[in-house]
């Protein structure tokens, strides 16, 4: 489910600081480009444990009616497809069940080879994705 929701970007001393009005909760950036990606990034991790928790997503508010109090800040969308969220951050592990010959088992356990590590690395450059 993809949303979009206000934010409100502010210069600070040193980092654009972020306020995300429907989730009440701030962020920031070492520009713009940085602090856009870090409200995405808040809005995503909030959202998922807000899912998680069973509790419902705050519906975005109407752009055109977010205000700041100062007239430099910038008040724009930021986009957060929380599926694609939880699909790209969600580090939990599962099981799967495979099957090699027993000879091979054999060898592989002699020489103490983790397993888990051995199919997640050759997955990886398989799908060449890299590690996160």
């Amino acid at each position: 489910m993809k949303k979009a929701y206000p934010v409100i970007l502010s210069q600070g001393k040193k980092f654009i600081v972020v306020h995300i009005p429907d989730f009440g909760i701030d962020t920031q950036g070492k520009d713009i480009t940085d602090a856009i990606e870090m409200a995405r990034d808040a809005i995503g991790v909030v959202g998922i444990d807000m899912e998680d928790d069973g509790e419902v997503l705050p519906e975005p508010s109407d752009v055109s009616k977010v205000k700041s109090d100062l007239e430099e800040d910038i008040v724009t969308l930021v986009d957060v497809d929380f599926g694609e969220y939880r699909r790209k951050n969600d580090m939990k592990t599962i099981k799967k069940t495979l099957t090699i010959p027993s000879w091979l088992n054999f060898e592989a356990e002699k020489a103490g080879v983790n397993f888990s590590t051995i199919l997640t690395d050759a997955l990886k450059r398989e799908l060449k994705v890299q590690s996160r």
